[in-house]
């Protein structure tokens, strides 16, 4: 039996368009009251908290393919499979986007899981995901926009220059609502969750305290979601999310992804490391990162950003 909507308590205040994805998509969409929304910038954990989500969901620590239990509304290029897959799901949803907080609708009961990561560390992972699109994706996409006022004269984002130096010195230079045409912009994605850090429905997670203590992350994310684990399972389940498993498991994972990467999940799943932008990366495009970041965050959000909740403070308690 397919749950009643849930009840909408704010719809979403700014739209967001690109290639790629229209928040416009979540207005047709039937939210459940059970919904979780994992939301996260591109390449900051997004998949692997789908992973750590559907283990929680499933309580267990099998393989599932990704992409078929957690779908995906706002994305352009395949709709309406999208949103048919959602509506055959029967357990609780784990649904994935990659738009800001404000341009979401809310509904009463629905909560969010929002990753983050330092910027340098998601633009040198993005530049990975971008050169890794096949020609199926690159046509879908052309043909998606042809039509569309918006884009019709516009060259597609990708493939991108082969230096992860210049792709850099552009993901900063990027437009600040649409930052590499993929999403509604690092900071403007950052910032959005970040005002909503008090919200009872919302969780900050970050991508670097999910490396120093992915135990303790899940924990905090089962009890964010009222998931009970057996104390039993806890073990399993923390070895399976580790990025070492899930790279074993990339063809059970992600057995799609063929179609939009090429080399699939080997290549979807790349390093998972930070840092790799130390000694690539020119000093005066990591300076004009720096000051762009001053510009654009608070110095708790910048400082969270940067190091994440174990090296920092807690969101909730964060004084700005």
């Amino acid at each position: 039996m397919t749950p009643a909507p849930a009840k909408l308590v704010r719809p979403a205040i700014r739209n967001v368009r690109n290639h790629i994805f229209d928040s416009a998509l979540w207005d047709t969409f039937d939210v459940r009251p059970d919904d979780i929304i994992i939301s996260t910038y591109p390449k900051c954990g997004t998949t692997w908290t789908q992973r750590i989500v559907g283990m929680l969901i499933f309580q267990s620590a099998a393989p599932f393919p990704v992409q078929d239990s957690s779908p995906w509304p706002d994305m352009r290029i395949f709709p309406p499979e999208m949103m048919e897959l959602a509506k055959t799901q029967t357990h609780r949803r784990f649904l994935k986007s990659h738009l800001p907080y404000d341009a979401l609708p809310v509904h009463e009961g629905v909560k969010f899981i929002h990753v983050a990561r330092d910027g340098r560390d998601a633009a040198m992972s993005f530049h990975n995901h971008k050169m890794a699109m096949t020609p199926h994706v690159t046509q879908r996409v052309l043909e998606l926009n042809a039509a569309d006022p918006k884009f019709k004269d516009e060259i597609i984002p990708w493939p991108v220059t082969n230096d992860p130096a210049e792709h850099f010195r552009q993901w900063v230079d990027g437009p600040e609502d649409e930052q590499g045409d993929i999403g509604a912009g690092f900071f403007h994605i950052e910032n959005s969750f970040w005002k909503a850090r008090h919200e009872p429905n919302v969780l900050l997670v970050h991508y670097q305290d999910m490396k120093t203590d992915r135990e303790g992350e899940m924990r905090r994310i089962a009890d964010f979601l009222d998931i009970d684990i057996p104390e039993s399972l806890w073990p399993e389940l923390v070895e399976a999310a580790g990025f070492d498993a899930m790279k074993k498991k990339a063809d059970e994972l992600l057995p799609n992804a063929g179609m939009i990467f090429e080399g699939g999940g080997n290549t979807f799943l790349h390093k998972g490391t930070n840092g790799r932008w130390e000694g690539v990366v020119d000093p005066e495009d990591l300076a004009r990162y720096e000051a762009k970041v001053a510009a654009q965050f608070s110095p708790a959000l910048a400082e969270w950003v940067a190091k994440g909740r174990l090296a920092t403070v807690d969101p909730r308690l964060a004084p700005d």
